[in-house]
């Protein structure tokens, strides 16, 4: 797995940014990521020698003042939040027609990849992740913050385990009302209600998309979903979040309590804040019992999908406020009182799809059935015998999810027989209960007939495989073979294990898991080397000390200023004592010299005037002072005269008598 800030796969392509030094100091080493406000590039702070996040403003958005005033308000905002859960930034500034931020590097994925991956989550593991998002959240919240774009894609979680949360791009003061005038910025997926309908925005839009994304960990997917964006507000707004038991069976109703008070469609019922949720949080984990946590979760029903509303947008409020509509004609006919009281009519929703209209019919049903027994009798076949002939025909019973005895007294009571009963894996439904009928539950069946059933086994289960020691490829291709899918590949020395091959898997080998779940591996980058400090050697020397090492040597288009001659080695990346695999690359920056500054003149003035102004100016000052000077303190002479120039953070002495 490649290292990376908001996803999992290094996206750098022909990229006019990489390889160029920004500001002068950040050197653009790969794209990891585009948003619709940015662009994300893994960077090396060559002032201080360390890889961080580069967020780049797309040059086109820099020109909108009102971009470039949120794109700052982030920086200010998070640099204020200094909480272990939250991505640090470090510096904001701009470079001609580029407006960046750097941040805080994490190596690792996002939470959104873990779901395609693995699908939904155990409740154990959906807990870890929770916890610190709104320890997270909190400390914003209590800072007077609201991050307001809450999703699984800004969670990032680290190769050492670590969780953060990222993008404050959309921060706001708690007490800000957001005024939208006609549009709501976020993700459709997590938006709260009244994010949608005042386009107002809390602390407790926070914890609603929290609770969303924890149904999303319990499930492996979201609770409201639809082929339109606008289909989805309008379920935020008039549904409520099912609970994650609905599609995980057995679920312990804590969870289902929790997902519930998050997810409250009124704001007041929710928890104040991500602070008050976490504490439901851990009291919900201290009522549940080992085998409740570790329940295993279903395979996910939507991993692969990529919707539309995974992503940040500006939405038309048209699409989330609804609007009535006439109701149809036909729909009085329903009318309980027969007065055409609108109130007694069932109104839709302009998001919702049209329904066909109904055939109007010339009289009522009875009338047209007294007139087609008329008709039999005219011709001597009896109205007595057409209903008989009718009644030798019934309907399949619904008995899905009942267990085989319920189906078949259910049957029994139908006059219908029970067949062939078949049996099949399910990872939805229980063990021992009904999957589907043959004929279908409603469909038309001539009495005292058949019907098939097919009662579940459960979810199928596998042992995964021995992969230790396999080559990567070959182990991937046995989790196959056996059922089970590659799952999350991360990297790690090794002393043991060759380069390449797998050095543990998770689950361990032997574990039972459903049929197609993830599996994930750690390989082995062979035994760790540490990279030689070549800084100031000639390129030639410093590129056969690292190729002895077996590192591969690149060398960087841009050069800096150092202490050290031009054409020398100023810095590398990775540094000194670093620890890196064999085969890996060490990028090297050469050396345009020492930066040539003016010496100021200092003659005539007191010690410590002339130390401040020659330091500040970049030179190290030393004193002489001799026999005659231990008590003057007039800079009588400088080893450098003022107005010349000298290389930035060389010596300068002076004379003091």
């Amino acid at each position: 797995m490649r290292a990376r800030t908001l996803a999992c796969v290094d996206t750098t392509l022909q990229d006019p940014l990489v390889g160029q030094v920004l500001d002068g100091r950040y050197r653009v080493e790969a794209r990891i990521a585009v948003g619709g406000m940015a662009t994300v590039y893994r960077a090396v702070d060559t002032r201080l020698d360390r890889v961080l996040a580069l967020k780049v403003m797309h040059p086109a958005l820099a020109a909108d003042a009102s971009f470039v005033e949120r794109f700052i308000r982030e920086a200010k905002s998070v640099a204020r939040l200094a909480h272990p859960n939250v991505v640090q930034v470090f510096d904001q500034g701009a470079d001609g027609a580029y407006v960046y931020l750097a941040m805080e590097y994490v190596a690792g994925c996002t939470l959104r990849d873990v779901l395609r991956e693995r699908g939904a989550l155990q409740p154990r593991a959906a807990l870890d992740i929770l916890e610190p998002v709104l320890a997270a959240l909190g400390a914003a919240h209590r800072a007077g913050f609201v991050h307001r774009d809450m999703k699984p894609e800004n969670v990032l979680i680290g190769d050492d385990g670590r969780v953060k949360v990222a993008d404050f791009g959309l921060v706001r003061s708690v007490d800000t009302v957001t005024s939208t005038t006609g549009t709501v910025l976020g993700t459709v997926a997590y938006l709260a209600p009244e994010q949608m309908e005042q386009g107002t925005s809390d602390a407790r839009v926070d914890v609603y998309a929290c609770g969303v994304v924890l149904y999303e960990m319990l499930t492996g997917d979201k609770p409201h979903d639809g082929d339109t964006p606008a289909v989805v507000l309008y379920k935020h707004l008039h549904e409520d979040v099912p609970p994650p038991s609905a599609a995980v069976p057995g679920m312990a109703f804590q969870l289902d309590e929790l997902v519930a008070s998050a997810t409250a469609r009124t704001p007041q019922v929710r928890p104040a804040d991500a602070v008050a949720l976490l504490a439901q949080v851990r009291e919900a984990r201290g009522a549940l019992d080992e085998a409740q946590l570790d329940a295993l979760p279903p395979q996910a029903l939507s991993a692969d999908r990529d919707i539309a509303d995974d992503r940040t947008s500006v939405i038309p409020r048209s699409l989330t406020v609804p609007r009535l509509l006439p109701v149809n004609e036909d729909e009085a006919d329903d009318d309980p009182a027969g007065s055409g009281d609108p109130a007694n009519r069932t109104s839709r929703f302009a998001s919702e799809p049209p329904l066909p209209p109904r055939r109007r019919f010339a009289r009522p049903r009875r009338e047209v059935l007294a007139i087609i027994a008329a008709v039999l009798l005219v011709f001597g076949v009896g109205a007595g015998v057409w209903y008989i002939n009718s009644g030798q025909f019934t309907k399949v019973p619904a008995v899905l999810t009942q267990t085989e005895a319920q189906a078949r007294e259910r049957l029994d009571a139908a006059g219908l027989d029970v067949g062939e009963v078949k049996h099949a894996y399910s990872d939805t439904v229980k063990r021992g209960t009904v999957i589907s009928t043959d004929p279908e539950p409603g469909a038309r069946i001539r009495g005292n007939d058949s019907v098939t059933l097919t009662v579940s086994d459960g979810p199928e289960t596998v042992k995964v495989p021995d992969v230790k020691g396999s080559r990567l490829d070959k182990a991937k291709k046995l989790l196959k073979t056996d059922g089970l899918e590659p799952g999350l590949v991360t990297e790690a020395f090794s002393e043991d294990v060759l380069k390449g091959f797998v050095i543990s898997s998770s689950p361990d080998a032997g574990t039972e898991r459903r049929a197609g779940s993830a599996v994930s591996l750690v390989v082995s980058k062979g035994v760790p080397i540490d990279v030689p400090d070549v800084t100031g050697q000639d390129l030639d020397d410093a590129r056969a000390e690292l190729e002895e090492a077996g590192l591969v040597v690149e060398v960087s288009t841009s050069e800096i200023n150092s202490e050290f001659d031009k054409g020398q080695v100023a810095a590398q990346s990775p540094g000194e004592d670093k620890q890196v695999a064999d085969g890996d690359t060490v990028t090297l920056t050469l050396s345009k010299g020492p930066e040539m500054v003016e010496v100021p003149d200092v003659v005539g003035a007191s010690v410590d005037d002339a130390r401040a102004e020659l330091e500040e100016a970049g030179f190290e000052v030393e004193e002489d002072r001799g026999l005659l000077g231990l008590f003057g303190d007039t800079v009588k002479s400088q080893s450098v005269d003022g107005g010349e120039t000298a290389p930035k953070g060389s010596k300068v002495t002076i004379t003091i008598r």
